[in-house]
């Protein structure tokens, strides 16, 4: 039998469609990658940090992470490579070349829209098992190493992503402590570190009134650095940090007014939120939590 004329060309017309199809359905994936939001987060080989970087993956944020042990952090980067694109440059915040790496990651993957300023230290030196010290007894060079990586890193950092930030209408979050607004034996330092933040934190929401800044305290948490403060104390009650995500997860959802923050006081509208979700039932209506003063003592640090 005769095959008719235009069978051929139908043929033709059906690849050249399945091709076509195949075209589109790469560029809407390119596309939606492109399209997928970027947050740069410091800190991110452990703690709270990778927690929340976990999370964000999850959510399908394209991530620039950074801590300073590179060994740790590599591990961390081939976890989160499975869920999002990501880039994973090892440094300290203190470094001018480090912070335009992290600034240039984020301009390649399209340009930050969040940065989590989390890298901090407890004395700017190792403790060795030694408790806090007091101010009186502070080594200068590890008080000024304190300032630069929790104050000076996460200021120099957001002056570099700003315009990336402004751009998007984006976000900066600064974790902060209860050290920051009361006073504690040996905290003096760090405290003052994260004052210091927090009243920065404060001037740029200020200035920069199109983008969200918030200072938060996350509480106590199960960390390795909270472990290095208390050498030789059991601190498994604490909470482990994943427990503290769905706080930090609802301001960048919900983006409330710019200003400090407890964890404690936004987790629980963030687990109605998270129960609302899975029974696909609408959350209760509940005022957004507000911005806090001082936080009362028993907070993280």
């Amino acid at each position: 039998m005769n095959v008719p004329q235009n069978t051929d060309v139908a043929a033709g017309h059906g690849t050249g469609a399945a091709h076509t199809t195949d075209a589109a359905r790469l560029a809407s994936a390119a596309s939606a990658a492109s399209a997928a939001p970027v947050a740069v987060v410091t800190g991110a080989s452990r703690g709270l940090g990778l927690a929340l970087a976990r999370a964000l993956a999850a959510e399908g944020w394209r991530l620039v992470v950074t801590a300073r042990h590179a060994a740790e952090l590599s591990v961390v980067a081939a976890e989160l490579a499975a869920l999002t694109e990501v880039v994973a440059p090892a440094g300290s915040v203190v470094d001018d070349d480090h912070r335009e790496r992290l600034a240039e990651a984020a301009a390649g993957l399209g340009g930050a829209g969040l940065l989590v300023n989390n890298a901090s230290t407890l004395t700017g030196y190792d403790l060795a098992g030694a408790p806090l010290p007091r101010l009186a007894d502070f080594p200068l060079p590890g008080l000024l190493e304190t300032f630069e990586v929790n104050v000076l890193g996460p200021i120099a950092l957001t002056q570099l992503l700003l315009p990336q930030l402004r751009e998007r209408g984006g976000a900066v979050l600064n974790l902060s402590s209860d050290a920051a607004v009361e006073a504690y034996p040996g905290w003096g330092g760090y405290g003052a570190s994260k004052a210091a933040l927090d009243h920065a934190s404060a001037v740029l929401a200020e200035e920069e009134r199109e983008l969200r800044v918030w200072a938060v305290d996350p509480g106590d948490m199960r960390t390795r650095m909270h472990q290095e403060a208390f050498p030789g104390e059991d601190i498994s009650d604490r909470p482990l940090p994943g427990t503290v995500v769905p706080a930090l997860l609802a301001l960048v959802h919900d983006r409330p007014a710019s200003g400090r923050y407890r964890a404690a006081d936004l987790l629980p509208r963030a687990t109605a939120e998270a129960a609302a979700g899975a029974t696909g039932a609408a959350a209760a209506p509940e005022t957004t939590a507000a911005p806090t003063g001082p936080a009362p003592v028993g907070g993280g640090r």
